[in-house]
C-alpha cells in the first residue's frame, strides 16, 4: 500500500510523518476533530513551505504586466522579423530582470509537493480505518511516539472519509464547493492587478509608430491653418 519508492520516500513519507505530528499533538492537547485540524495545519505549513516560489511567480507575473505595452511596441515594430523581434524581448527581460523560464521552474518545484500532499491525504481518507493501513502507515513513521492505533475522521460534524457519493446527504456537498471558491477569492487576491491603462498604452504605442498618420495629422493642421 505504502511503496517505498523514489517519490513517496521524498514527498509521500515526510508529509505523512508531519501529519502524524500535527494529529498527536491536538490529540495530546484534548481539541475536538483533531485530524481535521491536523489536516488544516498541514495544509499551512505546506501553503508556507512553497510560499517564496509562490510570491517569486507572482512577482514575474506582475514585471510581465508592466512590460507588456513595450512587448506590444516591439511586437509592431519587428513584426516582419521574428529573429530581431526575439531578440529584443531577450534584452526587455533582461533589462526588466525577469527570467521567462522562471514561472515555469517555480511550478514544476511546488508541483510534487502538492501530489505527495493529495496522495498522502488520498490514502487516508479512502481507505478506511483497517489495521492494515494502520500497520502500513506505522511502519513508514520516523519515531515510535509518532506511531497511531487509529485515526478519527470526524471533523465539525462530516466523516472526512467519506465522500459526497457515499454518505449520499446534500450537505457533504458543501465541502468540495467551498474549498473551489476560498481557491477562487485566494487566486484573485493574490494575483497581480493588471494596469487598466495597457490597452490605452498600446493604442499610443500604435498611434506614435505610424510615421505616415503622424504626416497626414501634420498636413491636416497646416491646411486648417491656412483656412
Amino acid at each position: 500500500m505504502l511503496q517505498a519508492n523514489f517519490f513517496n520516500q521524498v514527498f509521500v513519507f515526510p508529509i505523512l510523518n508531519l501529519l502524524t505530528l500535527f494529529y498527536k499533538l491536538f490529540l495530546i492537547i484534548g481539541l475536538p476533530g483533531a485530524f481535521g485540524f491536523s489536516v488544516v495545519a498541514l495544509t499551512v505549513f505546506v501553503r508556507f513551505l512553497v510560499n517564496p516560489f509562490f510570491k517569486q511567480q507572482l512577482e514575474t507575473s506582475k514585471k510581465m504586466a508592466d512590460i507588456k505595452p513595450q512587448l506590444d511596441k516591439l511586437t509592431l515594430k519587428y513584426k516582419k522579423e521574428p529573429q530581431k523581434l526575439q531578440q529584443e524581448q531577450m534584452n526587455l527581460y533582461k533589462q526588466a530582470g525577469i527570467n521567462p523560464a522562471a514561472g515555469c521552474l517555480f511550478m514544476i518545484v511546488q508541483f510534487p509537493i502538492f501530489i505527495g500532499l493529495y496522495q498522502t491525504l488520498s490514502l487516508l481518507l479512502t481507505n478506511g480505518q483497517g489495521e492494515k493501513l494502520i500497520n502500513s502507515i506505522n511502519k513508514v513513521l520516523y519515531f515510535p511516539f509518532l506511531h497511531v492505533a487509529k485515526i478519527d475522521p470526524w471533523f465539525l460534524g462530516f466523516n472526512l472519509a467519506l465522500t459526497p457519493a457515499k454518505v449520499k446527504l446534500w450537505y457533504y456537498y458543501l465541502i468540495p464547493v467551498i474549498t473551489g471558491l476560498l481557491q477562487y477569492f485566494q487566486t484573485q487576491a493574490t494575483m497581480p492587478a493588471m494596469t487598466s491603462t495597457a490597452p490605452t498604452q498600446t493604442k499610443e504605442i500604435t498611434k506614435n509608430d505610424d510615421p505616415n498618420k503622424k504626416k497626414d495629422e501634420s498636413t491636416g493642421g497646416d491646411f486648417q491653418k491656412a483656412m
